[in-house]
Parts: C-alpha cells; sequence; structure tokens
C-alpha cells in the first residue's frame, strides 16, 4: 500500500464530510450554550423582579430557582446531544478514515 500523504487525506471525501460535521454540531451547540448561559446571565442582571416572584403562596422558591436549575439541565442535554452524535455518527467517519490511511 502506497503511502498517504497530508493532501490526500485532507482531501478525502470522508474526512471533508467528517470536518464539515463535527464543525457543524460543534458550531450549533456552542450557539446554543452560549444564549442558554448569557440568557440566564441576562435575566438575573435585568429581570430580578421576574425572578423574584414567588411560586407558591408560603414564598418557599422563587421562580428563578427552576429557571436556574433549568439552564444547567439543559446545558448537559447539549452535552448528551454531542455525545451521542459522536458516538453514533463521528466514530463511524473517523473509523473510514482510519481503513483508508491505514491506521
Amino acid at each position: 500500500m502506497s503511502k498517504l500523504k497530508k493532501e490526500d487525506i485532507l482531501n478525502d471525501p470522508d474526512f471533508i464530510k467528517l470536518s464539515s460535521q463535527k464543525n457543524t454540531i460543534s458550531i450549533i451547540l456552542t450557539i446554543l450554550e452560549l444564549v442558554l448561559y448569557f440568557g440566564f446571565i441576562y435575566l438575573v442582571a435585568e429581570g430580578k423582579p421576574f425572578l423574584s416572584q414567588k411560586m407558591s403562596p408560603d414564598g418557599a422558591a422563587t421562580i428563578g430557582i427552576p429557571i436556574a436549575v433549568g439552564t444547567i439541565l439543559l446545558s448537559w442535554v447539549f452535552t448528551g446531544i454531542y455525545i451521542w452524535w459522536a458516538n453514533v455518527k463521528y466514530d463511524e467517519l473517523v473509523k473510514k478514515v482510519i481503513e483508508k490511511v491505514g491506521g
């Protein structure tokens, strides 16, 4: 088997597909996470009257608590989406490229 050059790998259709998909999912999830995080920070800074509203008549908890917990949980969901994608799609494409390279 002939030795592949760096250019051969970079021009390989499977490698291009791999790189494109990884960039797409990474950019989408990064944007979603930034909107989520900075949206929450903005809400904390500018929406104090809203966040301080009581959820129950006895006033034990405010609306801000479940929103904060939801922000953390949604971050975990975004991470889970990336892990699922990496296991299902990314690893398969990496195997194809490695087989072509001879690794």
